[in-house]
């Protein structure tokens, strides 16, 4: 089940995500996303880098090693992405992988064509995905990012690995071919989706990735969290309600301003807080245009709405306990599960996704979702992650990775962190 629509592993839907595209046109950023989201939705996905295995050959390679008349480069490339397939093969295989994700180049006609046989002998669909762009402004801030990122340049120069990498671009462009054969299923974002073109979509999987993917974009941004200000139910351990904050919350509404401008300096923000007044109160002085979604309100708690812990133990232990055992998939009764609330907040990482810098105020179980989204947390552990009241929290997706940055605000309050298998009753 994903997102209230079962995936059916009978039927052996098996799709590889062929990428293609230039160097510096976020082909690798956009796999890791890709991972992410189905994986968030409870689709078993993963990414292969062909160049991973190259830098095992081969760790820092100049711009000469990708020129095409280099005979011993091009062997080692095709070697590396051997082994990458080889390894995804095996992936689908042993761990009934449902989306593999090919990480590459993957530039001439020829080198789609062989690895199109391949799937083909072991009943996978290929689906080729094509970043293409020629906006040089974008290029260049992702060559800045390449040359601080990447495996291939550590411990180099920045200058002369930024040098490096525009020759490899160059090598790459001689041969480059891009994607036009009628007969095979591909979409091609072009210029970060000012332009979509789709052909011969054949599946609910792939429409969804299609659809994702028309949401994306490589621009530089970054997203900060919080949840809203300590309030009067965490100071009682209640949950749910629409309590106000507590006088320390409110002193973490006043220095919010402060610690935001801090990290976000002159760039334009736009600031989400749920529907509930904590968050509203928690976003207040924030001097910024705000939006308030009811899909960012707290997981509801049913008809435990308003209880402390202690009193779910003792009044419905057998809930209690099955919470325990698996928080993802726990529903409370006549509320929500952590699943529940992951599906009511796909509209939200679709919108994060096509918006450039953003602030969301919220709770604990939807922080702790979209976190999970970004860092690419196991279902079973992200509702068992701390994150803690009175603290901001800084996410820049990277080509690699995803920094993360932590600002405490440095004002007390109340942990409502509890230990997985934490009895809260005297015994």
């Amino acid at each position: 089940m994903a997102n209230g629509y079962t995936i059916n592993n009978s039927e052996h839907q098996r799709i590889c995500v062929v990428m293609v595209g230039l160097p510096a046109r976020g082909k690798s950023l956009m796999a890791q996303k890709i991972v992410r989201y189905l994986s968030w939705l409870s689709i078993k996905a993963k990414s292969f880098n062909v160049g991973s295995y190259r830098r095992l050959e081969e760790a820092h390679p100049s711009a000469e090693f990708f020129d095409i008349h280099n005979t011993e480069g091009e062997r080692m490339r095709l070697q590396a992405a051997k082994l990458a397939v080889k390894d995804m093969m095996e992936w689908f295989e042993e761990e009934q992988g449902i989306v593999g994700i090919l990480d590459a180049t993957n530039s001439t006609k020829k080198r789609r064509e062989w690895i199109r046989q391949l799937l083909a002998e072991h009943d996978i669909e290929p689906f080729f995905v094509e970043s293409w762009c020629d906006d040089k402004e974008l290029i260049m801030n992702n060559i800045m990012d390449v040359k601080t990122s990447s495996p291939d340049y550590v411990g180099q120069d920045p200058e002369e690995a930024a040098k490096d990498f525009m020759e490899r671009i160059k090598k790459y462009e001689e041969v480059y071919e891009t994607l036009d054969d009628q007969e095979l299923t591909y979409v091609k974002i072009i210029n970060i989706s000012t332009q979509v073109v789709i052909n011969r979509i054949q599946s609910y999987l792939q429409s969804r990735i299609v659809y994702y993917v028309m949401n994306l974009h490589i621009k530089r941004r970054c997203i900060w969290l919080s949840r809203h200000g300590e309030s009067e139910y965490n100071l009682t351990g209640k949950l749910g309600g629409d309590s106000s904050l507590s006088p320390r919350g409110q002193l973490y509404a006043e220095k919010l301003p402060q610690l935001v401008r801090d990290a976000v300096g002159d760039r334009p923000l736009t600031v989400w807080t749920s529907t509930l007044k904590r968050t509203q109160q928690t976003a207040k002085y924030l001097p910024y245009p705000k939006l308030h979604w009811k899909a960012l309100d707290e997981l509801d708690a049913g008809v435990c709405d308003g209880m402390t812990y202690e009193e779910i133990e003792r009044d419905f232990p057998e809930d209690f306990e099955a919470r325990d055992k698996n928080k993802y998939e726990y529903r409370y009764r006549g509320g929500e599960s952590y699943r529940d609330v992951v599906a009511r907040l796909e509209p939200i990482i679709m919108e994060l996704e096509r918006q450039e810098n953003i602030m969301i105020v919220t709770h604990q179980a939807v922080l702790r979702c979209i976190y999970a989204y970004f860092m690419n947390v196991p279902q079973d552990r992200s509702p068992w992650m701390v994150v803690p009241l009175h603290t901001l929290i800084q996410l820049e997706p990277r080509p690699y990775s995803t920094a993360e940055t932590r600002v405490p605000a440095n004002i007390p309050a109340v942990s409502t962190y509890r230990e997985k298998g934490t009895s809260t009753l005297d015994k």
